[in-house]
């Protein structure tokens, strides 16, 4: 017997709750089951419609849109992936902060924000398994899989919308901590290299500079300098996917276990010396709410594994 389900294509107006999301994460949340590949295939088909036409991935629905969603194959109820015991007990005690309207959480390092191309399950899903009664839970921005830190999600549609308008007229300000290879010379530097992602949607993909790109800003600040790499803050105006880690490589300083703009070689000396990550960390997240005058600010501390190589570098 098939352990899918068959669902018909379907037509449906988009109300005014869901209203204002990007359309490839309404089909994110719809097609939760679904890897993120196939959706990004289901948007350059054209096998999704939007008012009779096709549309951009980016487009942003709107109260009364027409959507078009292709019949699919999901998993049948009963079928979802398990989730290890492990990251259902990391992320039950990662909760930072919690209130009616958000949860903040410090992401364990390793685990994805959602599921995706051979990614079985996220940070989110695992949320969903251990809250399976919350009626309204969504990310409103992501992570590296390999970044821990500040992670926060709306516990509703009006929290998301205000969320995504801060991050567009930036009022989110964004500060990690990142081991960078070498020791930095000078002070604080600022980086405003423009940023393109290559590679096709849903395959593996890399962040380059490039002039025609979008704007990225990236403010460096040394805080404890080594003999062979630097612990650094690093403070984010722009969320450009891979943006710390390409701006960093392209100073001379990359980051410490970084697989894809990093230094092999040295890397593979570092795993030996402990290091098993990707060495940044989301430390503190501050935005105000449009219609709020106090801001709010949330902070995670650098986590064991890179407090103790810090701890040896200083030893």
């Amino acid at each position: 017997m098939s352990s899918e389900q068959y669902h018909p294509a379907q037509k449906l107006k988009v109300t005014q709750e869901q209203a204002g999301q990007r359309l490839d994460n309404f089909l994110f949340a719809r097609f939760r089951q679904l890897p993120r590949a196939r959706i990004y295939r289901m948007l350059r088909k054209g096998e999704v419609r939007v008012n009779g036409g096709r549309t951009r991935q980016s487009y942003r629905i709107r109260p009364g849109d027409e959507l078009r969603l292709p019949p699919v194959r999901l998993p049948a109820a009963g079928e979802a992936v398990p989730i290890a015991g492990r990251d259902l007990r990391a992320v039950a005690g990662a909760v930072l902060h919690e209130d009616a309207d958000l949860l903040v959480l410090d992401k364990p390092a390793g685990l994805a924000v959602h599921a995706g191309s051979g990614v079985d399950y996220g940070v989110i899903e695992v949320l969903r398994e251990l809250r399976p009664a919350e009626p309204f839970l969504e990310l409103a921005h992501r992570l590296d899989r390999g970044t821990s830190g500040c992670l926060l999600l709306a516990r509703n549609r009006r929290t998301l919308m205000a969320l995504h308008e801060s991050w567009r007229r930036g009022g989110v300000r964004k500060q990690y901590l990142a081991l960078v290879a070498g020791r930095w010379r000078g002070g604080r530097r600022r980086v405003d290299l423009p940023l393109e992602r290559v590679g096709a949607e849903g395959a593996q993909r890399r962040t380059r500079v490039d002039a025609d790109g979008k704007r990225a800003r990236s403010l460096f600040e040394p805080v404890e300098r080594f003999d062979v790499a630097t612990l650094m803050r690093v403070t984010i105006d722009t969320g450009r996917t891979h943006q710390i880690r390409v701006h960093a490589a392209e100073l001379g300083y990359p980051l410490l276990g970084d697989d894809h703009y990093g230094d092999f070689a040295l890397n593979r000396r570092w795993r030996k010396r402990g290091l098993k990550r990707l060495a940044l960390h989301a430390w503190r997240l501050a935005f105000t709410l449009p219609g709020e005058h106090e801001p709010r600010a949330f902070e995670a501390p650098l986590p064991p594994d890179l407090t103790t190589v810090v701890e040896a570098l200083r030893g």
